[in-house]
């Protein structure tokens, strides 16, 4: 049988090769697991459970697979020594997994502290419309292979919303375009397609605007449709290669 981990720090870096100087493509947030393929003194190739990503991760003490109980609902959530808002001893990300151990009026205790419970839902929770919430992630700063509040890039955007609405999504761009079946014209755009340009994305807020993690402008920002469009166009000399619904 496999043995699973379970990543236990806010995010944990994942390289191309076996070395900090390579190129970062993913990051796994707190809970996420992993299979181990290969194992050094300072490293682990490992394939991601939750999308099937493989690269490699520092080798540090992680714990066998824990199951979740509760997923972080906002952008980010603060960790306490004890059950009231004083001793801040680390964050969580949206979208981070935890098991709840113990809970005390506002509280529940996992096994690195202590959370208020209105900044999770039940595992098992599910929105109606999977990208509500996407605008807490407006204006967080661009980075390449991030997936969280410290920086995150355009496809780890739409990832997140729908790993967190318990949906399977790829980790990349390229493999999202394939992924999503339903081809839509641009005429008929709503609220939710996913543009899609070679090596990037953007989620349709409305027929006119959009909202994407967008290397050039270093954040996530929302912008005009036509607009967005003309400028990767003019600035990269790409075109919209679909448009798909999830």
């Amino acid at each position: 049988m496999n043995r699973y981990f379970t990543n236990f720090f806010t995010f944990v870096n994942l390289y191309k090769k076996p070395s900090i100087k390579s190129e970062m493509v993913t990051q796994m947030i707190y809970g996420d697991s992993f299979l181990v393929s290969k194992k050094s003194r300072k490293w682990l190739k490992i394939k991601i459970k939750e999308d099937g990503y493989k690269g490699y991760i520092k080798n540090k003490n992680f714990p066998n697979f824990l199951k979740p109980t509760h997923k972080v609902n906002i952008l980010k959530s603060k960790v306490y020594k004890f059950p009231n808002k004083k001793n801040k001893i680390n964050e969580l990300s949206f979208g981070s997994k935890i098991k709840v151990l113990d809970n005390r009026a506002k509280f529940f205790k996992f096994s690195k502290g202590w959370i208020s419970k209105n900044d999770v839902k039940p595992i098992s929770y599910k929105e109606k419309n999977p990208f509500r919430k996407i605008f807490i992630f407006k204006n967080i700063k661009y980075k390449w292979g991030g997936k969280s509040f410290k920086g995150i890039d355009c496809s780890a955007l739409i990832q997140l919303f729908l790993n967190f609405n318990n949906q399977f999504c790829p980790r990349d761009a390229k493999d999202q375009v394939k992924y999503f079946k339903k081809k839509i014209k641009l005429k008929n755009i709503k609220k939710n397609d996913l543009i899609f340009w070679k090596g990037h994305v953007a989620i349709a807020l409305s027929k006119k605007k959009l909202i994407h993690a967008y290397g050039p402008m270093k954040k996530t920002v929302v912008m005009d449709i036509a607009k967005t469009i003309k400028r990767i166009k003019n600035t990269a000399n790409l075109e919209v290669k679909g448009i798909k619904r999830v």
